[in-house]
Order: structure tokens, then C-alpha cells, then sequence
């Protein structure tokens, strides 16, 4: 691959990790509108937990879509569709109806309480609709463009854009905070100039309107990439893949993999029902508890609450804020890590060391936690750290790596999906768990539903390192054709 055509592949891919970028930044940013809208907003604990996870709830539709979607209009449809939600959610969490302030001078339209929250909850749905959707079309889009020696890297980008988009986003919320100073979340009353209606009195609105300009960015440039060419060959449009895998490579190069692509079509001659064959069942158990696993662990309670997380233990909004600044560079420098990393040691190797760091500090955490220390920080550092070299990119590279092309976005879906449910539930209940069983309990049973996943990662997830995909669907029938081979002959 010469430069040009790496320079091309490196565009089309940072312009699809966009939308996990804005995933990681809507992710972070309620952090910091937490407390400003539990007390704006009068939330009780379950209520908070539902206001936060409410974008989770629209990532679980956006996933269950996604997979039909993406497999009958194509890859580059289907993101269009996912910015235009996160575009429309990134408006609307700012701007739902007021109903504090001065309403006889108001900057939007006014509604009851109850009203304005119904409005935040169901555009933060829809943006998760968005996100959902790019979850799983993502790492698809990326992996189907990129050849097999560079496939773990250019992956695992969106990963490294969910972390940045996490470490932005801490940092506005750290910014926005300070700027507004004692200020910060006081409704007056009195007339306010437009600034200080949502940058200081309701500053929560401020937090989710920086989001806007990153979605439109999004929705312009995703105009002008290509279309998978896995995508156009399985759907008859050979001339324009080989126009897309020419520039991506040269002639030959696209040539060689054209003949590939079209003998591994051939063999999936069933659509979804492929999903369900017996030499699939193996990556299909992969594709649901790999996910499953990475959020039982607790990082998306993390990363929504994370200043409310580290407040418990150092008593201080602001270093709280500051804490969780570091949390999203620490996030943001190990998952570069593990990409710089990825082809040299593989998947599997790097993720099972991380899982049982992991495993590890959060029980760290816990401890902490349970003697009162104000070092919580440094575990949680530690969590994050691993999983950051582990879970967080791998995930998405794994699963995006071991299903046939025909059906890899229903089978990706399902995946991400399983991922979604979990991190739904993990942030619904983590304000009850800190309230009922405390901070300590509450990581402690985070680390316990890690310890099944290093099990489970050494029985049954394999290495993928350095094949091309349909290399790897080969495989799958392999081991199933030996296997029915060893049943057939003990009968």
C-alpha cells in the first residue's frame, strides 16, 4: 500500500470514528451535568441513574436496527442515518423547554418541569439511536476497508476516538465549571444575557451544546466517503468496488482480493440463517459474552459518573472534576498504546492481561473504598488503564473480525447490542449501588464479574492476528468440519 492510498484509508476511517467520538463525548460530558441536573431537575438516585442511562436505552434500539439496515442499503446509508440522530440529539439536550429562571424573559420556550424532562430524555434516546447505529457499523465499515497486516490498528481507531471524545469532554466540563465559578448552577431570577443562561446558571445546557458542532462536522464529511466494497460485491456491484479497492491499494492488490471476496460470497447462500449454523456458534457465543463481559465490569458507570465516583472519596467538586480529567488521559494514553501494540502481540494476549488487571484494581478500588481512603484514584486509574489495553478496542476488532461478510452487520449488532444492554444496566443501577451498598460493595462486585471473563477468554476466544477475513470464516468451518469429524467417528 503506497502512501496515497494510506493517507486515503486514514481519512475514510477518522471520518467514520467521528460518531465514537462523539459516543465517548456525550458519554463524559452528563458527568459533569449530573449534579447540576439532579438539583435543577429535583432526581432521586434511580432517576439520575435514569436520565444517564437513557442514551444507553437508545444505543440498545440503534443496535437491534443497525444490522438490517446496514446489510441491505450499506455502510455509508446507515452512518448518514447515525449522525443525523446524534445531530438532532446534540440541539435538543440543550435546548429542552425552560422552566426556572426569569420565564416572563426568556431565551427558548417555556413548559413544565416535567415537560422539559420528557424533552432531555427523549433526545438523548435519540442520540443513542445514533450512537447504537455507529457502534456497529463503525468498526464494520473500517475493518471490511483495511488489509489484514493493518486491520487491529485502523479498528481499533474508533476505540481511540471514543477515548478521546471521553478525555474532550472531561476537560470542557472541567473548563466550563471554573469559568463559571461560585456562580455555577444558581438560577437567579433575574434577566441574564444568553452566555450566562448556559454557561453558568444552567451550564449543564452549555456542557451538551458543545456536542453540535462535532455532529454537523460529522454528517458533512460522511457525504463524501465511499461505500464498503465487501458490501457492493456481495450486493452485485463489482465495478464499484473495484474502483474503491484500487485506491486503496493498486489493480493487483484489488484484484486478489475481489476473487476472494466473491469465493467467500458464494459460500453464504443463506443470509441470516447463515448466523445460526453450527460452524458459526462459536463466534456467535464470542460475539455476545465478549461485549457482555467488558461492561459487567463496570466502565461505563465510570465514565458517566465519574466525578460523582471520585467525589465520594476526595470531598471535592473541583478536584472531582480535575480527577476526572485524568481519568479520560489515562483512558485516551493506553488505548494508543494497545494500538501501537495490537499487531505485534495480538488480541488475545493483550486481552488477557488487561481483564486481569482489571479484575485486580477494581477490587483495589474497593478497599479503598471500604478503609476510607482519599487514594481511590490511583486503582481507578489502574482499572482504566487495562481496560483501555484491552477491552476497550479489542472488543470492537474481535467482533468485527469473525463473521462473514453477508450477515457481519446483523452478527456485529447483536454484539453490540449485548454490549449496550449491559453498559445500560451497569449505569442505570450504579447511583443505587452507591447508595444502598456503598462505593466499596459496589466495586468489589465489579471485580467479581470480571473474574468469568478470564476464563472464558483463554477457553474460547481465538487469535486473529495477521488474517484476512474470509481466512478467518474458513477457519470457523474448519474447526466445525473437525469436529463433526470426531463425533462421526466416536459414533
Amino acid at each position: 500500500m503506497n502512501k496515497k492510498s494510506s493517507f486515503y484509508l486514514l481519512a475514510i476511517s477518522f471520518v467514520s470514528t467521528i460518531g465514537g467520538f462523539l459516543f465517548g463525548y456525550d458519554t463524559a460530558i452528563i458527568s459533569g451535568c449530573n449534579s447540576f441536573l439532579e438539583s435543577q431537575y429535583n432526581l432521586s438516585a434511580s432517576m439520575l441513574g435514569w436520565v444517564v442511562s437513557s442514551a444507553l436505552l437508545g444505543t440498545i434500539l440503534g443496535c437491534l436496527i443497525s444490522g438490517k439496515v446496514t446489510d441491505k442499503y450499506g455502510r455509508k446509508k446507515t452512518l448518514l442515518l447515525a449522525a443525523t440522530c446524534l445531530t438532532i440529539s446534540a440541539f435538543g439536550s440543550m435546548l429542552p423547554p425552560q422552566f426556572l429562571g426569569n420565564l416572563d424573559s426568556t431565551f427558548w420556550i417555556t413548559s413544565s418541569l416535567d415537560s422539559s424532562f420528557l424533552t432531555l430524555i427523549v433526545v438523548r434516546i435519540i442520540g443513542g439511536i445514533g450512537v447504537g447505529i455507529t457502534s456497529v457499523v463503525a468498526p464494520i465499515y473500517i475493518s471490511e476497508l483495511t488489509m489484514p497486516e493493518k486491520r487491529g490498528k485502523m479498528v481499533s481507531l474508533y476505540q481511540l476516538s471514543i477515548t478521546l471524545g471521553i478525555l474532550l469532554a472531561f476537560l470542557v466540563d472541567w473548563i466550563v465549571l471554573n469559568q463559571a465559578g461560585d456562580k455555577a448552577g444558581i438560577i437567579s431570577g433575574a434577566e441574564v444575557g444568553l452566555w450566562d443562561w448556559l454557561f453558568v446558571e444552567e451550564l449543564w445546557r452549555g456542557m451538551f451544546g458543545t456536542e453540535i458542532p462535532i455532529a454537523i462536522l460529522f454528517l458533512v464529511l460522511l457525504m463524501f466517503v465511499p461505500e464498503s466494497p465487501r458490501w457492493q460485491v456481495v450486493n452485485g456491484k463489482e465495478e464499484e468496488a473495484f474502483v474503491t479497492m484500487t485506491r486503496l491499494g493498486n489493480a493487483d492488490m484489488a484484484k486478489t482480493q475481489m476473487a476472494e471476496m466473491k469465493e467467500a460470497t458464494v459460500q453464504e447462500t443463506q443470509g441470516y440463517k447463515e448466523l445460526f449454523k453450527p460452524y458459526l456458534r462459536r463466534p456467535l457465543l464470542i460475539g455476545i459474552l465478549l461485549p457482555m463481559f467488558a461492561h459487567l465490569s463496570g466502565i461505563a458507570a465510570i465514565m458517566y459518573f465519574a466525578p460523582n465516583i471520585l467525589n465520594e472519596s476526595i470531598k471535592s467538586v473541583e478536584s472531582s472534576f480535575l480527577g476526572a480529567v485524568l481519568v479520560g488521559l489515562v483512558n485516551s494514553i493506553f488505548t494508543f498504546i494497545a494500538i501501537m501494540n495490537i499487531e505485534r502481540y495480538g488480541r488475545r494476549k493483550l486481552l488477557l492481561i488487561g481483564v486481569v488487571g482489571a479484575a485486580i484494581s477494581l477490587m483495589g478500588v474497593g478497599v479503598l473504598f471500604a478503609i476510607g481512603s482519599n487514594l481511590v484514584i490511583i486503582p481507578l486509574l489502574i482499572y482504566v488503564a487495562c481496560f483501555a489495553f484491552s477491552y476497550g478496542p479489542i472488543v470492537w476488532v474481535i467482533i468485527s473480525e469473525i463473521f462473514p461478510t453477508k450477515i457481519r452487520g446483523l452478527a456485529v449488532s447483536i454484539g453490540s447490542l449485548s454490549l449496550m444492554v449491559t453498559g445500560f444496566f451497569i449505569t442505570l443501577t450504579n447511583p443505587v449501588f452507591i447508595e444502598t451498598i456503598k462505593p466499596s460493595g459496589t466495586f468489589f462486585l465489579y471485580g467479581a464479574l470480571t473474574i468469568p471473563a478470564i476464563w472464558f477468554i483463554w477457553k474460547y476466544v481465538p487469535e486473529t492476528k495477521g488474517k484476512t477475513l474470509e481466512e478467518i470464516e474458513l477457519s470457523w468451518k474448519r474447526i466445525n468440519d473437525k469436529q463433526q469429524k470426531g463425533i462421526n467417528e466416536t459414533d
